[in-house]
């Protein structure tokens, strides 16, 4: 009687966990199909880095503007440009500008991805409600499906309301915590025709070091 107590319990817990997993994906789902209805996106977010055991706490602040595959990334004092083809890294500091085909196969969350990643790749779990100031914000946890990635766990917190992406918190294997909270989420703002395009000549003539990779 007690094995079959047991095997309903697992049963019943198995069910329960199948069924948070299809919730999970399907609010996923909405975020995606939100996100990929805008004509583009900005976005001002907060990135904290931290590492108790290494002794490292990091805090700045960073903004990115997507057109479909095209973004403007502005972080760190440096700027990133990629305009469908190819990636410009600009740093004011060192006057150098990098310019790199973009690999088909670097599987990097890169800016143009950072709202969509989580669409493959991952199992999914319901995880905790949050009211931030009025706000109700429902994290949902991904784990890697690739056992080798060094990413132990993502917790994408979602507003429930809007299906925007407010927080991603990402916990790295060697206990490394990333998180990104987004200060302000703006959609289908008037762009400029030249947003996502480098003007090399531009550099050149202000002195900046062209490295091509």
């Amino acid at each position: 009687m007690k094995k079959i107590l047991t095997i309903c319990l697992v049963l019943l817990a198995a069910g329960a966990m199948a069924q948070n997993s299809a919730k999970a994906k399907n609010l996923l789902d909405e975020v995606y199909t939100k996100v990929k209805s805008y004509d583009n996106i900005y976005v001002d977010f907060k990135y904290v880095l931290n590492n108790t055991e290494a002794n490292i706490n990091q805090e700045t602040r960073g903004d990115v503007t997507m057109q479909g595959d095209k973004y403007l990334f502005n972080y760190l004092g440096s700027q990133q440009l990629y305009d469908g083809s190819k990636v410009y890294t600009i740093v004011p500091e060192n006057e150098e500008v990098t310019i790199e085909d973009k690999s088909e196969e670097d599987n990097t969350i890169t800016p143009s991805k950072m709202l969509t990643f989580y669409k493959q790749g991952h199992n999914y779990e319901w995880d905790v409600l949050q009211n931030v100031q009025g706000r109700k914000i429902q994290y949902v946890k991904l784990v890697p499906i690739n056992s080798n990635s060094e990413i132990a766990s993502i917790l994408l917190g979602v507003d429930v309301e809007t299906k925007h992406i407010y927080k991603l918190i990402e916990t790295g294997k060697n206990g490394t915590k990333t998180t990104i909270t987004v200060n302000s989420f703006k959609t289908d703002q008037p762009l400029s025709k030249t947003l996502f395009t480098f003007d090399e000549n531009k550099y050149k003539k202000e002195g900046y070091y062209i490295i091509r990779s």
